[in-house]
């Protein structure tokens, strides 16, 4: 029996749940910043940065089952078998993130600056496949039972809110100086040119202040992603998988993946998850823009992210419990709802700050349960498909990395058709002021299509087999079994 076996002690938890927080700030600051950074800052057409946003989502997409599968056949170390990638990967996906936010010319032409930062993001999306898909299978290799990763999965969502909560923090005083730096230039081309609809943008030189806080976000991030990478490190001892054993069936790679997608809950459960996930992205994604352009609420944009967050991260403890009494599915469901009246209100009635803050309210208890609810699912899934498998061993990895691949083609997708929208409607890079069509691109892409999506996510979720009854008599089985 592994150790463990008789529950994961906290500590292993906690340090586990830290693990997390790398991805999340990254992910944040990228979402939040990355789009405002490429089209006002570095001064790139929309077109470009639609190019990179999606180019390196769809190779990070594409990376993310590849390095789930060479984690698979990665043999036993002292440390364990994921730990190293994690530990090897780490340093390098520091360095490719700060290169991420680095202008080598202070202000670059469209010719060198495509290529650099299209291979800047490739280059860290790599790397932090390598590091976030065996991070997420640790969840399988932690010892104890269901109860337990559920409980563990539980730490995790709550860390990685904070850990948002954070993120959300220091980009919201990066975008903070970023707007009163381009206010303060806007006014001084309205005053020159006499019309502020004809004004043309800030040139990148009176955005100085901005690059810098952007480098500067970028460094205390790496050092966050360093810190948390050495507690997962020492705070985790990896265990055997429960459904591990010396004789195993080496499958090849398509022919993994090929089981996978046959497998019915794992295919209705990644489904789900997709779509919910581009819904989510898709609205969050375009929060910053329609807070500034729609709303006119763009100096209160941190206060608001912060509320959004800040009860998502309250929330995940309330589904944790929620989920123990009425089962995954079900909850699922309930949580997910929340989501639609919340933006359907902020879309008609954007301008309302107390309307608006109270909404975020209500987001954020729905993003918690995109955040817990798909990831407490899938060890289900690994364990049906094991009793249903005996024979094929240690495709975990593989598990969740295609499960990641999902949330991160959601990502690209949302980014990519969002910038591509704002492009056609006019939206130009840097300007002080757009028109009606960016405006009402911009509601769209925040209300309508996302609920659209999700309906779309809810309508998978219904058909997933595994619900609480079915769950508990799996739990039986592998109990007879080991």
């Amino acid at each position: 029996m592994p150790e463990g076996a008789g529950g994961i002690p906290l500590a292993r938890k906690m340090c586990y749940a830290v693990g997390g927080v790398p991805y999340q700030i990254t992910t944040i600051a990228m979402g939040v910043s990355l789009q405002i950074f490429l089209l006002d800052v570095v001064q790139m057409e929309a077109f470009y940065v639609s190019m990179i946003l999606f180019v390196s989502r769809a190779w990070d997409a594409v990376t993310d089952p590849l390095v789930g599968y060479l984690v698979s056949r990665s043999n036993w170390t002292p440390i364990g078998k994921l730990i190293p990638w994690v530990v090897l990967s780490m340093p390098f996906a520091v360095l490719s993130y700060v290169l991420l936010w680095f202008m080598p010319q202070g202000s670059m032409s469209q010719t060198f600056s495509v290529p650099w930062f299209l291979t800047a993001a490739c280059l860290f999306e790599t790397l932090m496949s390598c590091y976030n898909v065996p991070y997420l299978s640790l969840n399988m290799f932690l010892g104890g039972d269901q109860r337990d990763r559920d409980s563990a999965t539980a730490y995790r969502m709550s860390v990685e809110m904070l850990a948002m909560l954070l993120a959300s923090v220091i980009q919201g005083q990066v975008v903070a100086v970023y707007n009163t730096e381009k206010e303060g230039a806007c006014q001084q081309l309205d005053q020159a040119y006499g019309e502020p609809h004809i004004t043309p943008p800030p040139h990148t030189a009176a955005l100085q202040g901005t690059q810098k806080a952007f480098l500067t976000s970028a460094f205390v991030m790496g050092g966050l992603f360093f810190l948390c990478s050495l507690v997962l490190f020492l705070g985790v001892k990896e265990q055997q998988a429960p459904h591990c054993t010396q004789e195993k069936v080496r499958v090849s790679y398509l022919n993994s993946l090929k089981m996978l997608v046959h497998h019915v809950p794992y295919q209705r459960l990644v489904l789900g998850f997709l779509f919910s996930a581009l819904a989510f992205q898709m609205s969050l994604g375009n929060f910053a823009l329609f807070c500034s352009h729609a709303a006119g609420l763009g100096a209160h944009f941190q206060h608001l992210l912060l509320v959004l967050l800040a009860t998502a991260s309250i929330a995940v403890p309330i589904w944790q419990a929620v989920l123990v009494r009425i089962g995954k599915k079900a909850t699922v469901f309930i949580g997910l709802s929340l989501f639609i009246p919340a933006v359907i209100v902020i879309a008609c009635v954007p301008s309302n700050l107390p309307v608006f803050m109270t909404m975020c309210v209500l987001m954020g208890f729905s993003v918690a349960t995109l955040f817990l609810l798909p990831w407490s699912m899938l060890p289900d899934v690994v364990d049906d498909f094991a009793m249903r498998n005996p024979s094929c061993k240690d495709l975990e990895p593989l598990f969740f990395s295609c499960y990641a691949f999902c949330n991160k083609l959601g990502g690209g997708l949302s980014v990519g058709i969002s910038t591509m929208v704002l492009h056609f409607v006019g939206y130009r890079a840097g300007a002080c002021n757009h028109g009606d069509g960016v405006v009402t691109a911009l509601i769209v892409l925040f209300s309508p299509v996302p609920i659209t999506l999700l309906l779309v996510g809810m309508m998978f979720f219904r058909s997933y087999p595994i619900n609480k009854h079915q769950s508990l008599q799996l739990q039986e089985q592998l109990t007879t079994v080991r």
